[in-house]
């Protein structure tokens, strides 16, 4: 499928319409005079279950799920876990829980001291602002009138007050919102739903901009064999594969790589850009050595994890099952520092493959999880054949200090658990049982029950040194007229859901694209 004129010519090619690309695509084609062209490998969101906020968790595995897998996992059992990504328009926003959650100031600041000048948290507050339509604004950290409509829950799930009853109860100092001068705290989710419906960052940027603009167009099912750059170092276009044969798009400025963090650094490798050893190992002919390509993979870890029966039958959640996300700081209260371990409380059982899930309606999950791994992993190719699945380890757990920090959630979840404000809703605890456990046996638990927060980032990072993919402009190091512009490019992973931030990266990058100043940096009072 193609909308728009389908010229062979672009001013940008955008590969990939995920939450980057559909933020780009739409930003630079404000400008009438350049010719965009936007591929994405999947189809169109025609699926109802993606409007439905409550049916998220049914999209993992199905048709519009790449189906990514990780290799076995030495510190959770050796299990291999489901990556889930989107293959559709919209990506990722396209199947995820729609959390909202910037990160905090100084996850932004570790940025501009890994090199990535430009990108602090006053430089991307004005982007987070030009974004969103808050419930919040007026405020010196909320927009009222961008694309992304934020709503928080009105009438929150009784179990979800008695989760923020119990925060209370334990000693943590409520906050109004994740997204504004204080992050830790309990608090209701902000929430990526409009009128009821799932918003992907394509219904709120994309969709619009097709409709309204010629000079944009957009091929959904196009997959991407390879980029062609030229003798001079240059990047010129892109081949694609298509039933009638191969295709190339040429650009007149440049090539932008939105696949996300495993799909950008594949295009890469598959196109001789990466380790040239491994390349060469693999029959590709290297044609820039660059050894950061698929380095730093990392991602946030929850658990399913700390799992109560419910002492009277659950009613639905009227929003997406997960209405708050409570951040907890390990140090002294009111710390400059991020907050370093997450719980969410879920209106329902949540657990891998290890356990046995009790029936909906009859239990419910306080997932726990920290914010700042320090284990690296990395993904890479196994052929050279695009049809032969990646090689994916984010080495989960592989430092000591993750596998600390993961039992200290655990400590905390069952700590809030235990709270009275659940008495009216906790029959028992299923998960990990009410028999006392060792050091060893919280180890062995959290091994089975470590569960994907889906926020891979990193794999083309940004910065400085010779293992960074990209500088603080976002092309890409040694090449002309090759851009990275996704969660690849994040040398280290926020806070929280790494989609916000990269709605505000690509909010950026736009006008550095376009030539234009960045917006002032805003330092709140």
């Amino acid at each position: 499928m193609v909308t728009g004129p389908p010229n062979q010519s672009s001013d940008f090619i955008i590969i990939g319409s995920g939450t980057a690309g559909s933020v780009l695509a739409a930003r630079l084609s404000e400008d009438p005079a350049l010719r965009i062209c936007l591929l994405e490998a999947g189809g169109s969101a025609t699926d109802p279950r993606i409007a439905d906020p409550l049916a998220w968790p049914a999209l993992q595995g199905s048709a519009i799920d790449w189906g990514y897998a990780t290799l076995p996992q030495r510190h959770t059992a050796e299990r291999i876990h489901a990556w889930p990504r989107g293959r559709v328009l919209g990506g990722s926003s396209a199947i995820n829980a729609m959390a909202h959650v910037r990160g905090h100031p100084a996850d932004f600041e570790a940025w501009v001291a890994e090199g990535c000048s430009g990108w602090g948290y006053a430089d991307l507050l004005p982007y987070f602002i030009r974004s969103e339509t808050s419930e919040f604004a007026p405020s010196a950290y909320h927009g009222a009138d961008g694309p992304v409509h934020l709503i928080r829950p009105q009438d929150p799930h009784p179990v979800t007050l008695a989760y923020l009853q119990a925060g209370s109860e334990r000693g943590l100092a409520p906050t109004d919102e994740h997204n504004g001068p204080r992050m830790p705290g309990p608090t209701l989710n902000t929430l990526a739903i409009k009128e009821g419906r799932r918003q992907t960052v394509a219904d709120a940027y994309l969709t619009p901009a097709v409709q309204a603009r010629r000079n944009l167009s957009l091929r959904l099912a196009s997959a991407v064999e390879g980029l062609t750059i030229g003798k001079d170092g240059r990047c010129r276009g892109v081949r694609l594969a298509t039933a009638e044969g191969p295709v190339e798009l040429r650009t007149e400025r440049g090539v932008i790589l939105a696949g996300g963090a495993i799909g950008s650094p594949l295009l890469l490798l598959r196109s001789g850009i990466g380790p040239a050893a491994e390349l060469r190992r693999l029959g590709i002919a290297p044609c820039h050595d660059l050894p950061g390509v698929g380095a730093n993979l990392h991602d946030h870890l929850l658990a399913g994890g700390n799992v109560y029966r419910a002492r009277q039958a659950l009613p639905p959640s009227k929003y997406q099952h997960s209405e708050s996300l409570m951040y907890i700081e390990r140090g002294a209260p009111g710390s400059p520092a991020a907050p370093e371990l997450v719980l969410a409380c879920v209106i329902a059982p949540v657990v891998t493959e290890m356990f046995q899930a009790p029936p909906m309606g009859g239990a419910y999950t306080l997932m726990f999880g920290f914010t700042h791994p320090q284990s690296r992993g990395r993904v890479a190719l196994r052929s050279a054949d695009p049809g032969v699945p990646p090689a994916i380890d984010p080495n989960y757990l592989a430092e000591a200090y993750d596998r600390e920090a993961h039992l200290e959630a655990l400590g905390w979840a069952r700590h809030i658990g235990a709270a009275h404000a659940f008495d009216e809703w906790r029959a028992e605890e299923l998960l990990p049982g009410q028999a006392p456990m060792s050091r060893a046996e919280r180890l062995a638990f959290v091994a089975k029950a470590a569960y994907t927060h889906h926020h891979p980032v990193g794999t083309c990072r940004m910065g400085e040194g010779d293992e960074a993919v990209v500088g603080p402009d976002l092309k890409l190091r040694g090449l002309d007229g090759l851009y990275v512009i996704d969660a690849s490019v994040v040398p280290r992973i926020t806070t929280g859901p790494i989609n916000a931030a990269i709605i505000a990266i690509a909010e950026r990058a736009s006008d550095l694209l376009r030539g234009r100043a960045p917006l002032d940096p805003i330092i709140p009072s």
